[in-house]
């Protein structure tokens, strides 16, 4: 298999969905779901696609452009979906959006989507290449 194929076959494994429920305790004076939360939410689904993809000890080193689409209120359920989309030498950028959806609708839509960098680390603790 070649290098491209291995990828391709790694990003695709690699693709992560988290579904959670907005509860009160997780929002703001708005009564929509605290935006820190919703980064950390992220930043999670994202470091599982990134270690799904390499298999190795990983840091986050950013956050890209979230754009925050709309709000989400309290008593929605959100599914978060993460996916690997460049990788680098040492690098992997992981791609999430989070979709809401009313508990008794049958829609869904984006409603935040942002991207993250993690870095591989070596034992080390030093930055490691992310294949091989």
């Amino acid at each position: 298999m070649n290098n491209e194929a291995l990828i391709a076959k790694r990003m695709e494994h690699a693709i992560t969905r988290v579904t959670k429920t907005v509860f009160p305790g997780r929002t703001n004076h708005h009564n929509t779901l605290f935006g820190g939360e919703a980064l950390a939410w992220m930043d999670e689904a994202a470091f599982i696609a990134a270690t799904r993809f390499c298999r190795k000890p990983l840091v986050t080193v950013s956050s890209d452009r979230v754009d925050f689409k709309e709000s989400i209120p309290a008593g929605t359920i959100i599914e978060l979906v993460a996916k690997v989309e460049h990788v680098g030498r040492t690098s992997i950028r992981v791609h999430v959006d989070i979709f809401v959806e009313h508990m008794y609708n049958d829609d869904q839509h984006k409603a935040i989507s942002g991207s993250f960098t993690f870095v591989a680390l070596g034992p080390d603790r030093k930055p490691t290449p992310v294949l091989g």
